[in-house]
């Protein structure tokens, strides 16, 4: 595809614009050349490209390098305590390799002895990072193979990887493949694997339980994303960049509505045939609660018998979007929990939803990790 950018990095359009802009300036008044000249100001901030070649970029042998670190932190902290093994998988779109990291039991249980999730980064471009560590390790405690993909559009794993980022479209059948990989694991009972994601994994999440037919029986939704319809509206220009360059949309909700309905779990809730939780944040400044109440609402009205959904009023923040993180608080250096009061409630209410949909125990006689209380 030919590069729409001049050298300073912008579309020429703008370059245009900008031109057309300056030679109105010099013939007008004083006054309205400042006012044109915030005309000129606004217009260029509002801005939204369709073309892929303007997606936003990164530094991607940073994000390399970085990815590296995590990995030999997972190799390092996974010593005596689980085996942690980096695999690649097909999509179950056919096109592409997902790389994605497995956590297993030092000593599997034996044939179909363990139930398995599935869990999903978020991030408009994220990772799979560090500070999950002490939840993956307790999943292992109770008795889970934990299985967690860097879909496309992830960071890490270099240019191509990171554009083909397919929001709501093939990266859901990126973290389908994993299904089909843990049907390869002997010790993983294909009829009991759920699904578990945060921020834009809640979203993965909800799309994989919102196909109607699912292999899936059971899946938690945190903070999720829900409707990009809205979402993009709310978060302006800035965030719509990172949407209407991608391939599979090129465009707004405006000007493409058919797709963002789609991709919108919001939309599909109607789908819905196994149980699903929902754990949102009044005070959460990345999806905001005036997104999320509106999956909280349709799935309270729609399928109460499935849904188990929590709102969580102010809890304790964690980093610069407070509440988005509130169930992922984490020191970055001890890798241990934070906790408060919401981290404990929304950790032991997850831990409890997917005990009783999924069965990790098979030896219920045998005293099992206990909740925290404190």
């Amino acid at each position: 595809m030919k590069d729409s950018r001049t050298s300073s990095g912008f579309p020429s359009v703008r370059v245009a614009l900008a031109a057309s802009a300056v030679a109105m300036l010099l013939s007008a008044p004083a006054e309205a050349q400042q006012r044109r000249a915030a005309s000129t100001t606004r217009a260029e901030s509002l801005y939204v490209s369709a073309d892929p070649a303007d997606h936003p970029v990164r530094d991607y042998a940073a994000d390399m390098k970085a990815k590296a670190r995590t990995d030999s932190t997972y190799v390092a902290r996974s010593a005596g305590v689980m085996k942690f093994t980096k695999v690649s998988y097909r999509s179950a779109a056919g096109d592409r390799d997902v790389p994605a990291y497995l956590f297993e039991p030092l000593a599997p249980r034996g044939p179909r002895g363990h139930a398995a999730m599935i869990w999903i980064h978020g991030g408009v471009h994220g990772d799979w990072g560090r500070t999950m560590f002490p939840f993956v390790r307790e999943a292992i405690e109770r008795g889970y193979v934990i299985i967690a993909p860097d879909y496309r559009g992830s960071t890490g794993y270099g240019a191509e990887h990171h554009n083909a980022i397919d929001y709501g479209g093939k990266e859901v059948d990126d973290v389908f493949g994993a299904y089909a990989f843990l049907k390869t694991l002997p010790h993983v009972d294909s009829e009991r694997v759920g699904a578990m994601g945060w921020s834009h994994g809640g979203f993965i999440t909800a799309h994989m339980l919102f196909r109607g037919e699912t292999p899936l029986k059971a899946g938690a939704a945190i903070v999720p994303v829900t409707n990009l319809v809205f979402r993009l509206g709310f978060k302006g220009p800035s965030y719509q960049r990172s949407f209407s360059t991608q391939e599979g949309l090129r465009g707004l909700p405006h000007e493409r509505r058919d797709e963002y309905i789609k991709r919108s779990p919001l939309y599909q809730v109607e789908k819905l045939r196994v149980p699903i939780l929902v754990h949102v944040a009044t005070n959460d400044e990345d999806v905001n609660y005036e997104e999320d109440q509106q999956m909280v609402w349709k799935l309270r009205a729609l399928k109460p018998d499935l849904a188990e959904t929590k709102v969580y009023v102010d809890p304790a923040p964690w980093g610069s979007s407070v509440g988005h993180a509130f169930s992922r608080r984490v020191d970055a250096e001890t890798l241990e929990r934070v906790d408060s009061p919401e981290q404990i409630d929304s950790w032991n209410r997850t831990w409890t939803f997917f005990e009783w949909n999924l069965r990790p125990y098979l030896d219920l006689s045998k005293p099992q990790p206990p909740l925290r209380t404190r």
